[in-house]
């Protein structure tokens, strides 16, 4: 008698880290509305760096302060977690502005430890770990030092530590890099990358620069001039580690006219 074959199920996907489904968001002022997110629907895995692209003012930075948890949405839903409590809103969030404000009467481990500090978690541990990152986003040699002894550049590595420190899920950064040199930009997007690689955390990164979004991201959310409104969102299956020269490449700059398409561009 022939054995009857036993099929083994295929595993179930693994849910996404953040669900955002037809999210909207209206600012109320003196009887005044103003829409400033119409409609917004992504899923982000666990270890993605998504890049969100879209004009000044279209809504993006709205979109991560939803994420962040300090604006709810009027309406659609946002899901973060898997549901049952093992995401928390603040403990579980590091973010990185667009300028680095660090304290200048802090040492740069000062400032790093800064979230660890007001959360509550034990400071010997979190001057360890601060000397790990430091160490990681190349500054180890800085940590005594004061923010004004640092470079741009330097600062937001510090800036970015400083998100780390407390080992959040989900780290969100709101133009970083808007307010440095061209050449330095293009080292840090580089930095960006292998910082990503070696936290293996998630990522949601906000610009308005169509070629550093398409050259950070592993996935691109593309947002209309406000009301910010989906207009694309694609996986970027371009090789790792990534290199300057991937600029020059055929497949990159299809990615850039893509974008360029949804936002009109083209």
């Amino acid at each position: 008698m022939n054995a009857t074959a036993q099929i083994e199920p295929k595993p179930a996907a693994a849910a996404p880290l953040i669900r955002l489904q037809n999210v909207r968001k209206v600012y109320r002022t003196g009887g005044a509305e103003s829409v400033a997110v119409s409609d917004v629907t992504l899923d982000i895995n666990e270890g993605d760096l998504l890049s969100v692209v879209g004009p000044s003012g279209c809504g993006k930075t709205t979109v991560l302060k939803i994420l962040a948890g300090l604006h709810s949405a009027d309406g659609g839903s946002v899901n973060i977690g898997d549901g049952h409590g093992s995401f928390v809103e603040g403990r579980d969030v590091g973010m990185v502005f667009q300028q680095p404000l660090l304290l200048k009467w802090r040492t740069i481990t000062e400032n790093v430890i800064l979230p660890a500090q007001i959360l509550g978690l034990p400071l010997r541990a979190a001057r360890e770990r601060a000397r790990d990152l430091l160490q990681m986003v190349g500054l180890g040699k800085a940590g005594d030092k004061y923010p004004f002894e640092l470079s741009g550049g330097m600062q937001q590595r510090a800036a970015i530590a400083r998100a780390l420190i407390h080992d959040p899920k989900l780290v969100l950064m709101d133009e970083p890099f808007g307010a440095l040199d061209a050449i330095t930009r293009e080292k840090m997007n580089l930095e960006m990358l292998r910082i990503w690689q070696e936290s293996r955390k998630t990522f949601v990164f906000v610009t308005h620069g169509i070629q550093e979004a398409v050259f950070l991201g592993s996935h691109c959310a593309v947002l209309t001039a406000g009301p910010a409104r989906m207009a694309d969102y694609f996986s970027i299956d371009l090789p790792h580690p990534r290199h300057l020269d991937i600029k020059t490449t055929n497949a990159f700059g299809d990615y850039v006219k893509r974008v360029y398409r949804q936002l009109g561009m083209d």
